[in-house]
């Protein structure tokens, strides 16, 4: 009987030592957690390139750190944003999922709202001025930035005088005839992308680097 009673009396000990502990520390790490995971889906995360759609810039295995904010912070796993922030502008390279199945996809924005768009043999002209220049036929230039664009597969689908409703973005991959883009699936809202890429900080073979984007 006594030894029983020792039993009975070491498994209270042990429960109200678990309740402690539930009331205590691992109170503190479920809020760890949580935090962790809405600064992963609000504010940073990375992603993998899978394929060559957005070569020269983005090749196959690189991993990309993303800012999950860029484009506005939002309530975890949902599309409600609750603090607005940056639209989206040409050249970002964004990520968002496919409309036409759903897959996470990553672009460059070409076009915005307003925009008239041309590309013809992968070359794009924006509002009647070639992104080009005759010296750089495969240098497009968004503002400040550039885009090395990859023509070995030709230069896919052509646009004709596409005109960007507001609201609405084109994406294209710099791998012109080798991405499955905006050219395929149509424009995509605004609202519904999600990321925006900040630079390359492990590429295949080389390591850790770091490439702004």
């Amino acid at each position: 009987m006594a030894n029983a009673g020792a039993r009975d009396d070491h498994a209270e000990y042990r429960a109200r030592g678990l309740r402690g502990w539930l009331l205590g520390e691992g109170r503190q790490l479920l809020v760890m957690l949580v935090l962790l995971a809405i600064a992963r889906t609000s504010f940073a995360n990375h992603y993998g390139v899978p394929s060559g759609s957005m070569e020269y810039t983005l090749m196959p295995g690189d991993h990309v750190m993303v800012d999950m904010s860029a484009y506005g912070v939002r309530i975890p796993f949902t599309d409600v944003t609750v603090v607005p922030r940056d639209t989206p502008r040409r050249g970002d390279i964004a990520v968002f999922k496919s409309p036409r199945d759903g897959v996470r996809l990553i672009k460059r924005v070409v076009a915005v709202g307003g925009d008239r768009v041309v590309l013809e043999g992968g070359h794009l002209s924006i509002n009647g001025k070639p992104l080009a220049e005759a010296g750089a036929p495969d240098l497009e230039w968004f503002g400040d930035r550039s885009a090395r664009l990859n023509l070995d597969a030709g230069g896919g689908p052509d646009i004709d005088a596409l005109v960007i409703p507001p609201g609405q973005v084109l994406v294209v991959g710099d791998h012109r005839g080798n991405s499955i883009d905006g050219r395929y699936f149509g424009l995509v809202p605004a609202s519904k992308l999600y990321a925006r890429a900040v630079g390359v900080f492990w590429r295949r073979g080389e390591g850790p680097v770091w490439k702004s984007l």
